[in-house]
């Protein structure tokens, strides 16, 4: 008996994890849009370079989970960022380019809506403001213009 109430427990606590559903947490932004998944990714990628910036890498697990049987909602983290920011980062920290790119998280909820959320710029770069000074600090917080600008492009 304990062992199928444990089954089961698994089975429900496997399937709120695969619900797709961000809680806003300390440091990220998390903004609900009425856009499909596929329609939130592309207006992504499309505001990324728009701002200046470039998307250096996309991962997601749902194609490849699907190739195996297992479905899980929509997800895509895209890694954005550019050189001159990379440049400027490493005058300040060479250990604080170890958080680039930043990443944007679109995720599929429940509802079959998409989200968009990110952990701000200031707040990644936060353990390495000791090190970076002012001129980190003041890095970050263009950065975090830059992302909110794209945020805002991609979700209206």
């Amino acid at each position: 008996m304990r062992s199928v109430l444990v089954g089961f427990l698994g089975m429900f606590l496997a399937t709120a994890a695969l619900s797709g559903d961000i809680a806003p947490r300390q440091g990220w932004v998390v903004i609900e849009t009425a856009k499909s998944h596929a329609d939130l990714l592309d207006d992504l990628l499309q505001a990324v370079p728009a701002h200046g910036m470039s998307v250096v890498t996309q991962a997601g697990p749902t194609a490849t989970a699907r190739s195996r049987g297992i479905t899980i909602p929509e997800n895509r983290v895209i890694g954005v960022f550019n050189n001159d920011f990379a440049v400027r980062v490493l005058a300040t920290s060479t250990a604080a380019m170890i958080e680039a790119p930043i990443r944007f998280y679109v995720t599929e909820e429940a509802s079959g809506v998409a989200t968009l959320s990110y952990k701000t710029p200031s707040f990644i770069f936060g353990p390495y403001m000791a090190e970076g000074g002012a001129a980190l600090a003041e890095l970050a917080q263009s950065l975090d213009q830059v992302f909110a600008d794209i945020a805002e492009a991609a979700t209206q």
